[in-house]
């Protein structure tokens, strides 16, 4: 920096991991205790009294067992990876920059939309969409404020414009 020059400090937001509430966070880290640990047991339990019935290739019993037994295991997977990574704080300053944890309204090619930048898991119970920072239109707002306009490639190829209308902390 040369002296008598200020330089000028420039916001970037943190895109790593998912960012979550304490709530979020607490209510994931919940679900995750309970499949890993009784959900664990009791699934167990079904596929041996499932095997006990006998023949397994015609065991419908067995087999609707060993398929959720399945989906639970990428559950716990995807919240093991969820929590591992994820930033655990207090909603973002509310100084209309747009990063992970902003509600959004913006001006998406022509259509007004109002949007969570951040993660499903931050907006469990409520109808809000979604987009996480490395999807196109969120990756392309990082860091926008109110009233900038800036644009992002669609995965059909087409150029997207995108205006920033208000941008606020969410509380979930």
């Amino acid at each position: 920096m040369v002296a008598g020059h200020a330089q000028k400090e420039t916001h970037v937001p943190d895109t790593t991991g998912t960012w979550l509430t304490q709530e979020a966070y607490d209510r994931l880290q919940q679900e995750y205790d309970f499949l890993a640990g009784e959900g664990r047991a009791a699934i167990a339990t079904e596929i041996d009294e499932r095997r006990q019935e006998g023949d397994l290739k015609e065991n419908g019993g067995y087999h609707a067992a060993r398929e959720e037994q399945a989906k639970q295991e990428a559950r716990i997977a995807r919240l093991r990876q969820i929590l591992r990574d994820a930033t655990v704080g207090e909603a973002p300053a509310d100084d209309g920059i747009v990063e992970p944890g902003m509600l959004v309204v913006a001006n998406v090619a022509g259509r007004e939309m109002k949007f969570l930048v951040g993660s499903r898991e931050s907006a469990d119970g409520t109808d809000l969409d979604v987009f996480s920072t490395q999807s196109p239109l969120g990756a392309a707002l990082l860091g926008k404020k109110i009233g900038d306009e800036t644009s992002y490639t669609a995965p059909n190829g087409n150029d997207i414009t995108v205006k920033v209308i208000a941008a606020e902390p969410f509380t979930g």
